[in-house]
């Protein structure tokens, strides 16, 4: 009932963010520097109330209510509070206290970002976890923006695992991949990744995919197993290979005014909060990709194993040519030895 009316009123909450905006913001902190007492905040979302990213900042809103002096959080998914980049540019303003968004996002407002977006820099779900949430490596990087555009970055949300799945057979070398049209996102990364494998690049929006697929526009493409399930997609490509040449990953950021408008003790919750918030994720993640492999196995999709080293062979050139100075070496150094 009440994401309802949140859905309901949208169009007058817009309006009501831009008044904000023009007026400095809300409640976030008493103008002085001193902490403020707390205030309902609010964080967009562009996933279902089903997805465990969801359920993880919702139980994270029950433990600021329960730990903190009046700090909530209130989700607004479905994207009711706008796409990815405009959720951005709303919490760098201070319209939206909140948001997650993907790492290309960030990549367009700091290049150093595109490291944890490079294929094969983290080897699975739990390398990825161990890196992108450790303040030993990533502080820095997250606090990059806080003068420029006013946003703290606090950690992530893995996206999965991408692998490559098919319409015309399971693929175990890169090299049958060759000449075969692989839909891939639209940057300048992913397009780079693809051809890396042998593949004709094709970006195309992801609402299109299906029929591509069906209609032969594209060859084959690649996600994670939970999409690849609730989509539908091993209808129309069922051999799943499971290079798994990507993890992806969203962030959650937060306005630096509201973050510096907690107190001490409050900040101690709410670090904690998030801490439990992503764990629970990671697991939640971890529940739904099982249950989307079998979904789809039920539904006549065929998985496959493919030949690792062939693939982390074609794809970790890309670093030479998307690592451009030292802040960038050094992450991807920091990322790759937490794998060992």
């Amino acid at each position: 009932m009440r994401i309802s009316k949140k859905t309901m009123a949208i169009a007058g909450f817009a309006a009501a963010a831009l008044m904000l905006s023009a007026c400095g913001g809300g409640d976030s902190g008493s103008g002085d520097g001193s902490p403020s007492t707390g205030k309902k905040m609010r964080l967009a979302l562009n996933q279902t109330e089903e997805h465990p990213s969801y359920v993880a900042l919702d139980h994270f809103n029950d433990y600021l209510k329960e730990n903190t002096e009046g700090w909530e959080i209130d989700v607004f998914p479905n994207e009711t509070l706008g796409a990815q980049a405009e959720a951005l540019q709303l919490v760098s303003d201070g319209s939206v206290d909140m948001a997650i968004v993907s790492g290309p996002q960030l990549e367009n407002l700091n290049a150093d970002f595109t490291v944890f977006n490079l294929p094969k820099v983290f080897d699975g779900v739990e390398h990825q976890m161990s890196v992108i949430n450790n303040p030993e490596i990533t502080s820095e990087l997250y606090a990059s923006l806080e003068d420029s555009n006013k946003i703290t970055v606090l950690g992530g949300f893995t996206q999965g695992a991408r692998s490559v799945y098919t319409s015309f057979g399971p693929i175990t070398t890169p090299a049958d991949l060759n000449g075969k049209k692989l839909r891939v996102q639209e940057s300048k990364l992913n397009i780079s990744m693809a051809e890396a494998l042998g593949a004709a690049a094709t970006p195309m929006a992801y609402g299109e995919l299906y029929t591509g697929l069906q209609s032969g526009v594209v060859d084959a493409a690649e996600n994670n197993e939970v999409s690849y399930f609730t989509q539908k997609h091993f209808e129309v490509a069922p051999y799943w290979s499971s290079t798994k040449h990507l993890v992806g990953l969203d962030y959650l950021i937060i306005n630096s005014k509201v973050l510096s408008g907690m107190s001490e003790q409050d900040r101690a919750a709410f670090d904690k909060g998030w801490t439990a918030a992503y764990e629970e994720h990671t697991t939640l993640w971890a529940e739904a990709t099982q249950e989307a492999i079998d979904g789809a196995k039920a539904g006549g999709a065929k998985f496959s194993e493919v030949d690792d080293a062939a693939f982390t062979e074609a794809l970790t050139a890309l670093a030479a040519e998307y690592i451009t100075n030292d802040t960038q070496q050094g992450l991807y150094d920091a990322a790759r030895a937490a794998a060992k």
